[in-house]
């Protein structure tokens, strides 16, 4: 292969790693919080120190997407959402995809500490640390609610975006963690209805594994009404207005309503649809965030 060709395919594999969908994500839910975190409209030095802090966090999250595949490359070889992987499939070798982990890592903190401030850069170390080692070697294996205990890890980002343009964590960014966290097990779970025989095969104790279809459903219901709950605080903390609280509504009732409809009778489609919209349930909940703030 020349290396023309050679080249852009070894940039795919290594982007693979870093789950840019997951990053994706990750980087909007921190920017929501920087943006909240500074009143009005931003001037230059507060974008300026944005986007440090945006790139920053995009370079140890993907750190730890990273180490994430080197740990899990037998279970995702298993699996066939994550077959296609480079480290499932041997394309990346264990030491390049760990180098590869490491710079990421030492590139984003370096810009945290020095670009940004120190708190942001432990903050964002310690939910590397939290995901790729607490959540993926220890809890991930050992306990069907891996999703919830390790959910501490996802929710951190609006909390890192807050902490960067602040230099603290206020009370809204633990408002905003604490969305993300009620979030994230009924997404998951969704996914793992669906995915069952995959993790089944996997040997990953996933609730649908270790408790069956209908107990997870039920989890799944009762999670989109507690979240449902979680999602009006920031109206009732006066971080947001109007436009925010029917915003949310709107979103966390058609939420509950999949889970209800999923509790009542399964179907992977379903279920696979419930999955899909909790990732749009959560992106315009702190879209709707974003526009509150400047109207």
């Amino acid at each position: 292969m020349s290396p023309s060709l050679h080249l852009p395919s070894r940039w795919r594999q290594f982007n693979a790693l870093t789950k840019p969908r997951v990053i994706q994500l990750i980087v909007f839910c921190a920017l929501i919080g920087m943006v909240l975190a500074v009143p009005g409209v931003p001037a230059w030095t507060d974008i300026r120190l944005g986007a440090l802090a945006c790139l920053g966090i995009w370079l140890v999250a993907g750190a730890a997407a990273a180490f994430n595949c080197i740990v899990e490359k037998s279970i995702d070889a298993r699996m066939k959402r994550t077959a296609w992987r480079p480290t499932a499939k041997g394309e990346l070798s264990d030491r390049e995809t760990l180098l590869f982990s490491a710079q990421l890592c030492g590139i984003g903190s370096a810009i945290l500490y020095w670009g940004v401030n120190p708190l942001t850069m432990w903050l964002t170390f310690a939910t590397f640390v939290g995901y790729a080692v607490i959540y993926t070697v220890i809890l991930k294996p050992l306990t069907p609610q891996n999703i919830v205990i390790g959910g501490a890890s996802g929710a951190m980002p609006p909390v890192l975006g807050w902490a960067a343009m602040t230099g603290e964590v206020g009370p809204e960014s633990l408002i905003l963690f604490l969305i993300i966290f009620l979030w994230t097990p009924p997404h998951f779970w969704a996914l793992a209805l669906y995915r069952v025989e995959d993790y089944r095969q996997s040997g990953l104790p996933m609730l649908p594994v270790t408790h069956g279809n209908e107990f997870t459903r039920l989890q799944i219901l009762l999670y989109t009404f507690v979240l449902l709950a979680a999602c009006l605080m920031p109206f009732i903390y006066r971080m947001s207005g109007w436009f925010y609280l029917v915003s949310a509504m709107i979103l966390s009732l058609m939420f509950c309503y999949y889970g209800w409809a999923l509790w009542r009778q399964y179907s992977d489609t379903l279920a696979r649809k419930t999955f899909r919209f909790s990732l749009i349930h959560l992106s315009l909940l702190f879209a709707a965030l974003l526009i509150d703030h400047y109207i």
